[in-house]
């Protein structure tokens, strides 16, 4: 146990309370008379068996003191760090070593609440600065909701339903620039061929789900999306001339410049020296221009994707980043505009 704390007392039956009300009971045979003790009555003798029967059942009828319960587990600073705090509030408990390695808190059962209230009181005011562990990797199905969008349009264009779509939605440079603006956007939901639909949605839905462990998508998609067209939008203004483009690999690369900015954040400036805290920013990069380069590639949608997905980086706060965002029901309205966004490009287009 460590030395900064000491152990909680428990309050339990006195032993000496016990041998008092034995000798209590047995008090009356010690005062009898002489001639008594010798050869005791019947009734005496039939008086005596039970009171030694009840001075010995009497430690076994006691109520059983409850187990003590376990608030909060983890390494060594972060348990001291919590016990101070109880401390600081007047809340007994005790510090144990589990047998994996961190440590753990126990509390009273009626103390359960106050404590928990505490220590996260604690770490709502003051979020953990000196590390940032890696968060567990698991299969999620979130980023459907956002993929659904390039999935259903360019099934349609591929189809004979909507044949004008492919040449109303694409993303033409001197056209744009005359005013067709809606085209930034609509360009992001068609593809070339199923080759380049595959890639996409591969790339997308990787870089999403990374995203999502990190922040709600709702919250960060629809600007992911408005600084795609964005860049789509100074594609055209860089080149003019009749540069026809499509894909949502500007939303993929928008989304990795994105999720770089957000650990770049999150990297403490204490570990490791400050250069460490560019290690995401140039991992990503780097794997921008990897998969950026390539035959019919849109280099520059890619690069200004990125860049546009950098700035979004700094839209949550870091506080947020670093405890997350629960879902509410205001997400509803930003998953709302995300699809409005497409809709109305859409709808200008046709």
């Amino acid at each position: 146990m460590p030395h900064f704390i000491s152990p909680m007392i428990r309050r339990r039956p006195d032993a000496d309370k016990l041998n008092t009300a034995s000798h209590a009971v047995q008090e009356p045979r010690t005062n009898a008379p002489a001639n008594q003790e010798s050869a005791p009555s019947p009734i005496a003798q039939g008086t005596e068996q039970p009171a030694i029967e009840q001075s010995t059942s009497q430690p076994e009828e006691q109520p059983q003191i409850p187990p003590d319960i376990r608030v909060s587990e983890g390494g060594f600073r972060q348990i001291r760090d919590e016990s101070l705090v109880l401390l600081s509030q007047g809340i007994s408990h005790r510090i144990e070593r589990s047998e994996e390695g961190p440590f753990q808190i126990f509390v009273e059962p009626e103390k359960r609440r106050a404590a928990q209230f505490q220590i996260r009181l604690y770490h709502r005011e003051n979020p953990p600065r000196d590390e940032n562990p890696p968060l567990p990797l698991k299969f999620t199905l979130h980023p459907l909701w956002v993929l659904a969008v390039p999935i259903a349009c360019t099934l349609l264009d591929f189809s004979d339903i909507a044949t004008q779509m492919h040449n109303a939605g694409i993303a033409d440079a001197a056209k744009i620039l005359r005013g067709e603006w809606w085209r930034t956007i609509t360009a992001m939901t068609l593809h070339a061929d199923s080759r380049h639909l595959a890639s996409n949605l591969v790339s997308g839905f990787l870089a999403l789900s990374l995203l999502h462990y990190r922040i709600p998508l709702a919250k960060l998609v629809p600007f992911l999306a408005v600084a795609s067209a964005v860049a789509n939008f100074f594609v055209a203004l860089t080149v003019q001339t009749s540069f026809r483009s499509l894909g949502f690999s500007g939303f993929v690369f928008a989304t990795i410049g994105c999720l770089a900015v957000i650990e770049f954040r999150l990297m403490p400036r204490e570990t490791h020296g400050m250069l460490r805290r560019f290690a995401p920013l140039c991992g990503a990069a780097s794997l921008a221009v990897f998969l950026g380069l390539g035959e019919n590639a849109d280099i520059l949608g890619h690069l200004y994707g990125f860049i546009a997905g950098i700035l979004c980086g700094f839209i949550p706060k870091k506080k947020t980043l670093r405890w997350g965002a629960p879902t509410v029901a205001a997400d509803i309205f930003w998953i709302a505009a995300y699809y409005a966004l497409f809709i109305t490009g859409w709808a200008l287009a046709l």
